[in-house]
């Protein structure tokens, strides 16, 4: 599974044009804080679960099947090995301040939904979004238990509620059942979950846009504390997924796809988990802002390190 240099800029080229459109969307109040919020919401509950039941192959077959099975368990390995990470990087004796617990979250969880779907099948299609949906899986549990756990410091019974609800997790089981037993969806229903699906890409990049339009630059610039933790993100975290998943012997496919999610800017769910439990939200959003610019830098380089041959 090759990368191809100047597709793939031409790729994030356009994204990058898309985020444009977010942006002075933004600027001129076309979108308000309020539209991309029910956006947001809209994305993550119908949007995004629609385009990862439609990835799976109609028909089924055990190469498609390992390389999904590969993709989970390589997730699982990530995400354990970025929480270990994240506790040594942002220890209590090393990085002080209340702002610890966010900086965990930062180099955990990035921006695998937002950014990683549209990224992931441009690039690769149905070769790239098996292992995609499969390390999916494995991140949005860790993200509503270890994330949401970041915030609150102690296990509830909302953190396996927040698992087993999730519309992401069940959109990516019902397509897993669906391929396993060839179980024929009709026409027109499969027809309406792809168009769904297909808008995801636009509006999800269309809402980090706005997110950037709100951003203060100028201010941004002097937050190094923030700076050097999103680097931290954009550089480690691939580092850690490429090395770990080339030592353990995983698949091409699943090595290059897991490698470019973890090249991706933190999430932007940290501003939400941030608002949401407690957590110090405006800081938190604007290290996504922070860490999203920076990528536009690092994401090419560390790709161009690690994956093109």
């Amino acid at each position: 599974m090759e990368i191809n240099l100047i597709d793939f800029y031409s790729r994030l080229g356009t994204i990058a044009l898309i985020l444009v459109l977010g942006y002075f969307l933004g600027k001129a109040k076309l979108i308000t804080t309020k539209t991309n919020r029910d956006l947001v919401n809209l994305l993550l509950t119908v949007f995004m679960p629609a385009s990862l039941f439609n990835a799976f192959p109609a028909t089924y077959s055990d190469a498609t099947s390992q390389l999904f099975i590969s993709g989970l368990v390589a997730g699982v390995v990530v995400m354990f090995a970025l929480i270990i990470a994240s506790r040594v990087i942002f220890a209590k004796g090393l990085y002080k301040g209340e702002f610890r617990f966010e900086s965990q979250f930062a180099l955990i969880f990035n921006n695998a939904t937002f950014l990683g779907y549209p990224i992931i099948s441009s690039t690769f299609g149905e070769q790239g979004v098996i292992p995609y949906c499969g390390f999916i899986i494995a991140f949005n549990i860790a993200l509503f238990s270890y994330g949401v756990y970041l915030f609150e410091r102690k296990v509830t019974a909302k953190l396996f509620k927040g698992i087993i609800t999730n519309p992401n997790i069940i959109a990516v089981l019902l397509g897993v059942l669906v391929f396993i037993l060839n179980i024929p969806v009709p026409g027109f229903i499969k027809d309406a979950v792809g168009f769904t699906g297909n808008a995801t890409t636009a509006l999800s990049i269309i809402c980090i846009g706005f997110m950037l339009s709100h951003a203060n630059f100028k201010k941004l610039l002097k937050k190094w504390r923030l700076i050097l933790t999103a680097a931290i993100q954009l550089i480690i975290g691939p580092l850690i997924t490429y090395f770990l998943l080339v030592a353990l012997h995983f698949e091409e496919e699943v090595v290059v796809v897991c490698t470019l999610i973890q090249a991706l800017p933190t999430a932007t769910s940290l501003g939400l988990f941030a608002a949401k439990y407690g957590g110090n939200d405006i800081e938190a959003s604007e290290l996504v802002t922070i860490s999203t610019i920076l990528s536009i830098v690092t994401m090419p380089v560390m790709v161009g390190i690690l994956l093109i041959n």
